[in-house]
């Protein structure tokens, strides 16, 4: 072994001399004496790499080969070198193993700087400018013209680098893992000015899917968030499974990608329920969150964002559309691949989430009325059981009915039709909507939402109905002056609109009169689009709502 540390030491210092003076002259002699000393070039690089890979760092290989680097930045800059078969790869991985993960003193800061500029300017086409005549003159004699060469070049690099990685990833027992992890972290960082490139995609997919057994984070941590915030800004297209990784290995990217959503879906003004769903699922969110460790962090944002806002009907809206599209992707899964729904939701109430998590549509009609005493019956169990309640706050309990509002809109919307028994559903309403209330100040609630209800029901019927008929109705519910008790009564008189024989005829009048007089008008949007979404999917038989539905819309929507 020592001997042939020897030799390699005795090769090392030819070959930096032949280096020094291909630099020096630029005759076609020298150009010639280039050419032919490529292949035993190649060889040594490949054997000086063979060396290094299992130093650690700049400062142990620079005590054993003292000019390396000037011996690899001059060889970098020679167009016939890098231009040969695979020398350009091996110098890449050289400067690779030069770098310093973890700099321990000024000397490896400054040569981890020194090699960044060295990579990047191996990849990066700018830096070769064709008037170079010795470029010029290699790259015509390959019969290619500048353009073609450094995309091939660059693509050829690409292809070398992810090879190796693979092999590496593989092999990884092969290699040292600190040493490994240091070559893999270095060609991350030197990624990054090149991110936006079309031919470095498959790099950044497979170092992105890279792991290599090493219990740390390998990848810098700024090329993670470059590739992130080029993927928002749709500068780069990536396959799902790099998204996923990516979200997976840095949760700051997770977190701005779901906070880049809500700014997406907060800054326009959507006219149904389909426009939201696309975008949230053009984001990769849901699919991505079929990953129960992506799911809660996910979650947890969408939990923040509601008390921030106060529970808004837009937020509110947008987290129950996203827990849909994460259950319909989870649906979507391979059997194999799934994971149990309790990994989603660990800390709740299991024959609850159960029966939260049946849509609808999966259940006949007539079994709705059951399904939503059943769900009340739950709910109610949990906020007055002391116990359960120590355990699981009553806001933990109010967000996972949130995250499922479809069964609420269905239970307006049934307690409308007389189809469902209204003490348990007028209960569930009451608690969503007066989540914070005591026992004592709930039951004031229920007395007030049934005063309401049973006024709208005396109107149902009624053909030939007034707004002073319903503000009158309205007004038996607000006694006492209650934001909650506001929202839960515009649900229920939305509803009497859509549905009631007389409503129709008021509804477009009553809806006006709630836009311009109250701050509500945001809530009432919201409401409809749900129920349009509804609709759409599952269907009404009263074609006669159907129509005044979408009528409202289009006005509503000039409005809001």
């Amino acid at each position: 072994m020592a001997q042939d540390t020897t030799v390699l030491k005795l090769n090392f210092e030819y070959w930096l001399d032949k280096a020094i003076e291909w630099g020096q002259a630029t005759t076609l002699e020298s150009q010639k004496d280039v050419c032919l000393h490529l292949p035993q070039l190649q060889e040594f690089l490949h054997q000086l790499y063979e060396t290094i890979k299992h130093l650690q760092g700049s400062t142990v290989a620079i005590q054993q080969f003292p000019l390396i680097g000037q011996l690899l930045g001059r060889l970098c800059w020679n167009p016939f070198v890098i231009g040969y078969d695979e020398s350009q790869k091996t110098l890449m991985w050289c400067l690779c193993c030069l770098y310093s993960s973890e700099p321990q003193n000024a000397v490896e800061l400054k040569a981890n700087s020194w090699i960044r500029s060295l990579l990047c300017h191996l990849l990066c086409s700018s830096k070769w400018e064709s008037n170079e005549v010795e470029t010029s003159t290699f790259i015509s004699a390959l019969g290619y013209t500048s353009a073609d060469y450094y995309c091939h070049l660059v693509k050829n690099m690409v292809i070398s680098l992810v090879t190796e990685l693979r092999e590496n990833q593989f092999n990884g027992l092969k290699i040292q893992e600190s040493t490994s992890a240091s070559r893999v972290n270095a060609v991350s960082i030197f990624c990054v000015p090149l991110i936006t490139l079309p031919d470095l995609t498959p790099l950044l997919k497979t170092l992105l899917l890279y792991h290599g057994g090493s219990s740390k984070e390998v990848l810098s941590s700024k090329f993670l968030e470059a590739v992130n915030e080029a993927f928002l800004k749709k500068k780069i297209s990536l396959p799902e499974s790099a998204v996923f990784s990516l979200w997976l290995r840095h949760l700051p990217s997770l977190e701005k990608a779901t906070l880049h959503l809500l700014d997406q879906l907060f800054s326009v003004q959507f006219n149904s329920l389909e426009e939201v769903a696309h975008v949230i699922k053009d984001s990769l969110l849901p699919q991505a969150a079929s990953h129960p460790a992506i799911f809660r962090i996910v979650n947890e944002i969408f939990k923040n964002t509601l008390m921030e806002t106060d529970a808004t009907s837009e937020v509110m809206t947008i987290t129950q559309v996203f827990t849909q599209l994460v259950l319909q992707a989870h649906r979507n899964e391979y059997k194999q691949h799934k994971f149990p729904l309790k990994a989603y939701f660990p800390y709740h109430h299991q024959p609850l989430v159960r029966a939260l998590i049946r849509r609808p549509f999966e259940l006949p009609t007539a079994y709705w009325s059951q399904h939503l005493k059943h769900i009340s019956d739950m709910v109610k169990a949990l906020v007055e059981d002391t116990n359960i309640s120590s355990l699981i706050s009553l806001f933990e309990i109010w967000f996972l009915i949130a995250c499922f509002g479809e069964w609420l809109d269905i239970a307006a919307e049934q307690l409308l039709k007389a189809a469902v028994e209204p003490d348990a559903v007028l209960w569930l309403l009451a608690f969503y909507y007066c989540p914070k209330n005591e026992k004592q100040q709930r039951t004031q609630t229920m007395v007030e939402a049934e005063a309401v209800y049973n006024h709208l029901m005396m109107l149902f019927s009624c053909a030939d109905l007034s707004l002073k008929d319903l503000e009158a109705a309205v007004h038996r519910g607000t006694g006492i002056e209650q934001c909650c008790n506001q929202h839960l009564t515009t649900h229920l008189l939305t509803n009497f609109l859509l549905f009631s024989p007389g409503g129709h005829k008021l509804a477009q009048e009553c809806i006006y009169h709630i836009t311009e007089t109250t701050d509500l008008g945001k809530e009432v949007h919201n409401l409809l689009i749900r129920t349009a979404y509804r609709f759409n999917h599952s269907g009404e038989e009263n074609q006669r709502t159907v129509k005044l539905l979408n009528e409202l819309l289009q006005k509503l929507i000039l409005k809001v």
